[in-house]
């Protein structure tokens, strides 16, 4: 494997129940990361593996993959209500059906710059193509790479929610 593959080698797709343990994998790495980063996001045993293999069989769940199908980037992606965003503490910018894309995770080794910014900008056309003209998302106040894709990729900051017991940053985009 060359250390010179972008995320343009790669092919994002629906994930199949087969991958769920590669996904595992990855998620795993990232629950390591944020530990290291000194974060309590993904710290109490969410996510796990059940709720992988749950996003797997309702649909949600999207890689990357090279042209071996070797898995380097996961998200889950909802065209349901997520409940902790009906009491934001700030204001949505639509109140329209929406996407929620949650467990964003990269591979680390070998890690492909751009990865995450890449399946978010990807899961556009897929939520357009489902009827849905705005995304939200949220995440942790201190997770810096991520804050930085929602920046990036045009997402506005709507103020905070509570998911699972920690307050989150909330984020809407509205696609053209």
């Amino acid at each position: 494997m060359s250390n010179s593959m972008t995320v343009n080698d790669l092919v994002f797709r629906p994930a199949i129940m087969s991958e769920a343990e590669a996904i595992w994998g990855i998620i795993q790495q990232a629950i390591q990361k944020r530990k290291e980063e000194g974060s309590d996001q993904w710290q109490n045993g969410y996510p796990n593996l059940k709720v992988i293999q749950e996003d797997i069989e309702a649909g949600y769940a999207y890689v990357h993959v090279d042209e071996n199908n070797h898995v380097y980037g996961y998200l889950a992606l909802i065209f349901d209500v997520e409940p902790a965003y009906e009491d934001i503490d700030g204001k949505w910018l639509t109140d329209w059906p929406y996407a929620v894309v949650h467990r964003i995770a990269v591979n680390q080794e070998p890690y492909v710059k751009g990865q995450a910014s890449s399946m978010m900008e990807k899961i556009e056309p897929i939520c357009l193509e489902n009827g849905y003209q705005t995304i939200k998302v949220d995440t942790n106040f201190d997770n810096v790479g991520m804050l930085r894709v929602f920046e990036k990729l045009g997402y506005t900051y709507c103020g905070e929610v509570v998911l699972r017991g920690g307050m989150r940053k909330a984020y809407e985009k509205v696609l053209k």
